[in-house]
């Protein structure tokens, strides 16, 4: 990456002052409930203006189905904007899925999270050589809910492919016992979500000797 200059939200020329919505002086972005409500109960706002929530277009379009399901549909489905599945496509990819672990504790406290993570080695990397603990994976746990897992984390090849299905089993409740009762498909990246039994407060080494 070169260079990041972020971006602003061209609110400040079309007119919500002149109805009373406010929007967030720093950035322009637009406050809202969780229903894309504004201060102003007739003015919705979705997608990338939204204040604190992610600039994503699947999200965006998501939160724009469900906004007109409720308002001429009748639903009561909100947009759920913490388990979105999400990829940086960097030369090694890195996915994720719910909370990072630093919002996980911050919403849940430390002493009720446990953080299951391992470095891994891809089959495909055997062959060239490349360094066999340069991949990573980590999943973070709420103790107090029958160890549901409410982070998933992944820096490896094919990320995306590999959090996007995950982030299926994290819609549905997925717990660590879940996880480990399910059978990997072996030599896969993924496999290795269903292997962890190293925690992060137990400081074990987590390097890997072999694939």
């Amino acid at each position: 990456v070169l260079i990041a200059i972020g971006r602003d939200a061209c609110t400040r020329n079309i007119g919500l002052q002149t109805i009373g919505v406010k929007i967030n002086e720093k950035n322009g972005k637009v406050p809202v409930n969780d229903e894309e409500q504004t201060n102003v109960p007739y003015v919705y706002a979705i997608g990338d203006i939204l204040d604190g929530k992610l600039e994503l277009t699947p999200v965006a379009i998501q939160a724009g189905r469900l906004l007109a399901q409720r308002l001429y549909g009748g639903s009561s489905r909100k947009c759920d904007y913490i388990n979105v599945p999400t990829t940086v496509f960097t030369p090694l990819e890195y996915g994720s899925c719910g909370y990072p672990e630093e919002k996980a504790i911050d919403e849940y406290g430390q002493q009720n999270l446990e953080v299951y993570h391992t470095l891994f080695w891809p089959l495909e990397w055997t062959v060239p050589g490349r360094d066999n603990n340069t991949c990573y994976a980590k999943i973070i746990c709420n103790k107090q809910d029958n160890n549901r897992v409410i982070g998933l984390h992944v820096l490896g090849p094919n990320a995306g492919e590999v959090t996007q299905g995950f982030a299926a089993a994290i819609k549905c409740g997925l717990t660590k016992e879940l996880l480990d009762e399910t059978i990997g498909i072996h030599p896969t990246c993924a496999e290795v979500f269903t292997t962890m039994d190293i925690t992060k407060s137990s400081g074990q080494d987590i390097t890997q000797k072999g694939c």
